[in-house]
């Protein structure tokens, strides 16, 4: 075994069965830092070959998911400031369905939602990632502080200003019709 030395009281991870799993969601947040789809599969790559070389130390990790996704969001960010690229826009992961009854209110819903991506893109990198952990991967606030490396309360605050910027910026544009 390889983490035979581990407290008993954790579980031992199994790469297979706990980090290969996380593919995707390395996947989506390679992709919300660095400028394309290749770009993102090789710092998935890279990160998985990182984790299996830190398999002696997985029985110390919180959650390895956590540490997975730092590894993950440190390299996109090297890659990114190496390369001085600008972010990929978002896209819709999820088919939008509308509960519209008539063409017209489908395609001001798909407007909306077009904005609202424009939005949330126009970010700042640690806003963008937080909203992205937080409303899309659903972490708690002390997962997405273990990943980024800084309080929960930082979290909280800046998934608030995400939120209220993206807000407010809607209401501004919608409103006036731009």
């Amino acid at each position: 075994m390889l983490n035979r030395h581990c407290n008993r009281k954790k579980r031992e991870i199994d790469f297979r069965t706990d980090v290969l799993p996380l593919k995707d969601k390395l996947f989506r947040l390679a992709l919300r830092i660095v400028p394309d789809r290749a770009e993102a599969e090789d710092i998935v790559q890279e990160t998985l070959i990182r984790v299996w070389n830190k398999r002696g130390e997985w029985c110390q990790l919180e959650s390895i998911e956590a540490f997975s996704l730092a590894v993950a969001r440190n390299l996109a960010i090297d890659r990114s400031e190496r390369k001085n690229a600008q972010t990929v826009e978002l896209t819709t992961e999820v088919e939008f369905v509308a509960d519209a009854s008539s063409p017209h209110d489908d395609l001001v819903s798909k407007e909306q939602l077009g904005l609202i991506h424009r939005l949330v893109n126009a970010l700042p990198e640690q806003q963008r990632v937080v909203m992205h952990l937080r409303d899309v991967e659903g972490k708690s606030y002390k997962e997405i502080a273990a990943v980024l490396d800084v309080t929960e309360e930082q979290v909280k605050v800046t998934l608030f200003r995400a939120r209220q910027k993206v807000k407010q910026e809607f209401r501004k544009i919608d409103g006036y019709g731009l």
